[in-house]
């Protein structure tokens, strides 16, 4: 049905400016078109376009030759259609991101703090009120000295604004290197199109309507398109209909293919109709982001009633995910899930792509700092009671002085100052770098694994693999190369052990032969020439049939001018290849009315539908069971042994007198077979595989080989690869031999029976998907053995998804993993290789020891920090230790000091130690003995400063000093030679294990040897030009070497320290365990037990403490939701949030509201609900929840 606009010359329409009339169909009319399912799609297209072909001609492009590639026609479609890009999210703006950092709650204490204590500054009472109002006002008879009491209130505010600089940097940077991650993640998304007649692969972002696609099994459909033409074709809509059985494509029934949907079966091109924003996939995101504007209006409105921490919410975070939400009271969560159901349903399957648990670090962490905070907040409101108590009864008590009117600001000033030294006790308790040391930690090894051909898509996933007990590997492309080559054949009644030539074999075979691997493997599938000279041809598309095409030409014919003489358009029939299946079969007419099928698949299972073979003399002659199994005696298991793969070539014909076959009827169809050839395919084991697999068995990893081959490849492979050891006795199951011992009479999986097969398992053979899933499943659950197991799982195909979600690492081929698989990964392997994976571990256990290295330095700073801020204030009514001097401490050290921690580069010998595992506490018996060893240390040295500094340095004592006195030398020794041991007790943190030398090393960072100098030069610049700021005076030279002497110290003492046996020492505990089992109540250990996220019960218990350690690492770990919620086919919508649900929690509302995705779609009635419930600001560090 031709149409005239399409016949127009494209010049005139361009004349008068209206695009659309380029085309003969607009973006409108598509997308209605696109709007349509099934039935209702076929008559549109049929009564408008005639059929798809016409749309095409509208289109201006050819089904078989695609478009012409010319950039000015390109450009012509990126106007009338749109580009294929989804545009991310605006990001954060540093002053965003600037307000979000001041939200900190103990930074809003301090600024109060100050502007208090400023304000009070400026009060000067009249002369002759000091002595009514006691010693409190004593030392201001210099006029001078008053004039300066607003330094110390201003140097606070200043270090609150740096404190907020650096970390909106930080969260800054940080986004920014997730942008770059996800666009490269993006970019490296390519895709089969047909352009000239050529087959090209293209980036995603530049596929424009009317270009011919090739899809094929394990694509993730980038645009809408309608099918041309289609070989078995199945596609899974779940991700946005909510459907989870396959659809069936066909030209007839229904042919609207969607993006964002999966192709689980089969191939086939389609023209593609819709892109970007105007594809199915766009529309749903446009309709999300439109109801997150509406959102912000809304909640602006709804500003009076709910504290203003709400309007974070619908903000975004980033290009990538949505914010965190208010945690929320069980009614607020409950009507907020009812009315999500609603909008939700679209995008519900791509919210279970996040992962359920927080990675094993993370767990360890919160409760840690809840431990910490606790603490830290308890000795802080202690410090401020006994300062008050201690004033009034000296003044008021002792003194017996009266309160007068006047005396009230001065009163004030001290109460202001008591307050300012409990919140910097508070400050310096909590351990802020700590989030931003995980942060770098994670960040830095993320960027140097790309280096390593690991590119993370869930940044936690890199330390969780440091924790790896088991790895779960594919056989094909990760211990082998891949690299598909047919080395031996059986063929007319001979078994020859290397290709024949091709006169030896019967013209007639060889004819039927050659056709059969011709016509039936993908025509994407191809052989060509070397990049560069002398090198080997490039094996495109699927290596098995690759192997067999080279066996084609090896035989001196080729396959292209059968192809050509056969295209695609003339396969009658085409059963592409499944994990069920395990073969493939394409169905031809013949000119007679009758169909010949070539069908090809795995030796034995092909073999069983055979009942007929081809002889010497090319004649088909009856092939009975006992024939059958003769040649799997001897020649099958032979060529098995020899680590091949056996493939079996076969045909069969349907003559046309019986009618035309019911093609749906597989069994029927595939069955009576005559058998062409059996040949044996080598891939050879990649060689560094067996040493990394050495390395891997030396650090406590047990690798178990899961592959679809039969079972003596499978035991060759794995003894090559040093899996297998001989004189060990390991098990080598088949799938079904597997499933037999693990499962009941009623064919359910019991994990009693799983847990007698996994430990000795290492070869799991002729599995299917399901299996895996299974084993990976079985060994996370498992409660045998000492710690429970963190399971790495590598995996390429669309059916290995279900396993590469389950565990808690999946590894996808970047090479030649489908996207459904790299989509459900957490690491993809650029490289597609084993060794890789061993850098990953070695990456993984470098971040845990990185973070716990900052934790042992910066525990002894706090503990040390602590104690004497508390018992200096107690003992001297004043803080040895000024806020702004603890500020500087705290977060310049922090900060400088996770930054050097953080980045040290992993070394070899992080692979001779045995994993964690979960339930490893972060800090072990001998990191706590250095802990408290070194604070010992450092407590000694400050309290004989402090008590007796004045005798030994021969100067005046800075104790009882009047308010706003000038600073004393005694107190800036003091300081000093703190900051100096915290510089030293830095070098000692580099080892954990209690090693001997801690300077091994240290020059290959540079970070580190730049930060301790760094910091060392500012602490020159502090002490000597501070002045009443950081309430310092200058020092001489002598004093600075006593300062520098006692430093050092630390690094002798350190030595001592390790001296000492950790076994000797009983009384010392662990500190920051992951949960153990029994730690979780029995009620909430229901089937979905791992789906409970403990580390935020344990929060629940207490009230939900607000002060910030905890909440920075929200904040921080923000890093890590984003990655976790991986890219779905929706850039970004989605994002993991915690929920928080109140103390009476019974299993099942634990069940619904602690799993933690909500889609950040809430409603505005959702939204005074939870403003009703306590707020927590969103992404900013205020967290309070009241039950």
């Amino acid at each position: 049905m031709a149409n005239n606009t399409a016949d127009h010359p494209p010049g005139n329409s361009v004349a008068e400016g209206n695009h659309d009339g380029d085309f003969g169909v607009t973006m409108t009319d598509l997308r209605d078109l696109m709007e349509l399912r099934s039935g209702e799609a076929v008559n549109k297209i049929r009564d408008t376009y005639g059929d798809v072909q016409g749309i095409c001609r509208r289109l201006k492009t050819s089904p078989i030759e695609g478009l012409s590639g010319n950039p000015v026609d390109l450009e012509k479609r990126h106007t009338a259609y749109g580009q294929n890009f989804i545009p991310p999210k605006k990001a954060k703006t540093f002053l965003q991101l600037v307000w979000e950092a001041l939200q900190d709650v103990t930074l809003i204490i301090l600024e109060i703090a100050a502007i208090i204590s400023l304000g009070l500054s400026f009060y000067h009472p009249k002369g002759g009120i000091n002595e009514a109002c006691g010693e409190a006002a004593g030392g201001v008879e210099d006029e001078g000295e008053a004039q300066a009491g607003w330094i110390e209130g201003a140097a606070i505010l200043f270090s609150v604004i740096i404190v907020v600089l650096v970390t909106a940097f930080n969260d800054w940077s940080k986004e920014k290197q997730f942008r770059g991650l996800q666009s490269r993640i993006e970019q490296e998304q390519k895709f089969t199109v047909i352009r000239k007649g050529q087959v090209i692969q293209i980036p995603v972002a530049e596929i424009v309507v009317g270009d011919i696609a090739q899809i094929k099994y394990g694509d993730l459909l980038p645009a809408d398109g309608i099918l041309i033409q289609g070989n078995d074709l199945k596609i899974d809509e779940s991700s946005l209909t909510g459907e989870s059985d396959q659809v069936r494509k066909s030209l007839e029934k229904d042919p609207m293919l969607l993006s964002g949907t999966h192709v689980m079966e089969g191939s086939g091109r389609m023209v593609v109709s819709a892109v970007g924003l105007n594809s199915q996939t766009g529309i749903i995101f446009t309709l999300l982001g439109a109801s997150e504007n509406d959102e912000e209006k809304k909640v602006k409105k709804s500003k009076k009633q709910g504290p203003p921490e709400n309007r974070n919410k619908a903000k975004t975070q980033d290009g990538i995910a949505l914010e965190i939400q208010p945690l929320k009271s069980e009614e607020a969560a409950e009507s907020e899930e009812k009315e999500e159901k609603e909008e939700v349903k679209v995008v519900k399957k791509k919210v279970n792509v996040t992962k359920k648990e927080k990675s094993v670090l993370q767990g360890k962490l919160t409760r840690l700092a809840v431990q910490i905070g606790k603490a830290g907040l308890i000795m802080s409101a202690v410090t401020v009671i006994i300062l008050i108590l201690y004033f009034v009864i000296n003044t008021f008590g002792i003194q017996g002085r009266t309160w007068v009117a006047e005396c009230t600001p001065i009163y004030i000033q001290y109460f202001v100052k008591f307050f300012i030294i409990g919140v910097t006790v508070l400050v310096v308790a909590v351990p802020e770098g700590l989030p931003l040391a995980v942060t770098i930690s994670l960040a830095y090894s993320v960027k140097k694994m790309m280096k390593d051909n690991n590119l993370v898509r869930h940044l936690d996933a890199c330390e969780t693999m440091g924790n790896a007990t088991a790895i779960c590997s594919d056989k094909t492309g990760t211990l082998t190369m891949n690299r598909m080559t047919v080395v031996q054949a059986y063929v007319g009644d001979t078994h020859y052990k290397s290709v024949p030539e091709p006169d030896v074999i019967k013209p007639e075979t060889l004819e039927v032969m050659v056709n059969s691997i011709s016509i039936n493997s993908a025509y994407t599938t191809k052989i060509l020439p070397p990049e560069k000279e002398g090198g080997l041809p490039r094996h495109v598309g699927n290596k098995t049939e690759c192997a067999l095409l080279g066996m084609v030409l090896e035989l001196k014919r080729d396959y292209q001018p059968i192809r050509d003489e056969i295209p695609e358009e003339k396969l009658y029939k085409v059963y592409t290849f499944n994990s069920s299946r395990k073969s493939m079969s394409t169905v031809l007419k013949n000119a007679d009315g009758g169909f010949r099928m070539y069908s090809k698949g795995a030796s034995e299972i092909v073999l069983r539908k055979c009942s007929r073979i081809l002889d010497a003399q090319g004649q088909p002659r009856v092939f009975k069971p006992k024939d059958r199994d003769e040649m799997v005696r001897k020649v099958i298991e032979p060529m098995a042994c020899d680590g091949l793969r056996t493939i079996c070539v076969a045909y069969r014909d349907f003559p046309a007198d019986a009618g035309e076959p019911n093609w749906d009827n597989e069994n029927d169809i595939l069955n009576e077979l005559t058998c062409i050839v059996v040949v044996g395919i080598e891939d050879p084991v990649r060689p560094e595989v067996p040493e990394a697999i050495t390395k891997c068995q030396r650090a406590g990893i047990t690798v178990r080989m899961v592959t679809g081959d039969n079972i003596n490849t499978a035991r060759a492979i794995a003894t090559k690869c040093g899996i297998l050891l001989p004189g060990e006795d390991f098990l080598c199951m088949e799938g079904k031999e597997f499933n037999q011992q693990i499962r009941n009479d009623q064919g359910e999986v019991e994990q009693e029976r799983l847990d007698k097969v996994w430990p000795k398992l290492r070869v799991l053979a002729r599995s299917s998907p399901t299996d895996k899933h299974t084993l990976v499943k079985g060994i996370i659950d498992s409660t045998v053995g000492e710690t429970r197991q963190v399971v790495a799982v590598t995996g390429d195909g669309t059916n290995d998804g279900p396993a590469l979600k389950k565990a808690d690492v999946g590894f996808a081929m970047g090479i030649a993993g489908t996207d459904v698989a790299k989509e459900a990964s957490d690491i993809i392997l650029t490289d597609d290789n084993f060794t890789s994976i061993v850098k990953a571990v070695m990456w993984g256990r470098n971040v845990y020891d990185s973070i716990s290295k900052f934790l042992q330095f910066q525990l002894t700073v706090n503990v040390v920090a602590v104690i004497v801020a508390f018992t200096g204030a107690c003992i001297t009514q004043d803080s040895p230790l000024k806020a702004v001097q603890m500020l500087w401490v705290n977060l310049i050290m922090d900060t400088l000091a996770s930054l050097a921690l953080a980045t040290e580069p992993p070394t070899e010998s992080l692979l001779l130690r045995k994993p964690y595992g979960r339930n490893k506490p972060l800090i072990s018996r001998t990191m706590m003995k250095n802990i408290l060893g070194h604070a010992v240390y450092q407590l000694v040295i400050i309290f004989t400063l402090l008590f007796a500094g004045e005798k030994f340095f021969n100067i005046d004592s800075g104790r009882n000093v009047p308010l706003h006195s000038p600073p004393s030398e005694h107190y800036t020794i003091v300081f000093n030679v703190f900051v100096m041991m915290q510089l030293f007790n830095e070098i000692n943190a580099r080892k954990i294990h209690g090693e001997r030398n801690v300077f091994e090393g240290i020059y290959k960072n540079p970070i580190f040897c730049s930060v301790v100098l760094g910091t060392f030069i500012l602490q020159i610049i502090i002490v000597q030009l501070g002045g009443k700021p950081f309430s310092c005076t200058a020092l001489t030279i002598d004093q600075w070497l006593w300062c520098v002497f006692i430093g050092v110290g630390e690094l002798l003492w350190g030595q001592l320290i390790s001296a000492i046996p950790t076994h000797r020492l009983k009384f010392l505990k662990e500190a920051g365990h992951g949960i153990t089992k029994e730690e979780i109540p029995e009620e909430e250990l229901t089937e979905d037990a791992d789906e409970i996220d403990h580390a935020e019960m344990e929060l629940r218990r207490g009230q939900i403490l607000w002060f910030r350690g905890l909440n920075r690492i929200q904040t921080q770990m923000d890093v890590v939701y984003t990655f976790q919620t991986g890219q779905a086919p929706v850039p970004g919508a989605l994002r993991r949030q915690p929920s928080v649900v109140s103390q009476h929690n019974d299993a099942t509302a634990a069940k619904t509201l602690s799993s933690p995705t909500h889609v950040g779609l809430s409603s505005s009635s959702s939204l005074t609900n939870s403003a009703g419930a306590p707020p927590t600001a969103a992404a900013a560090s205020s967290s309070t929840a009241g039950n």
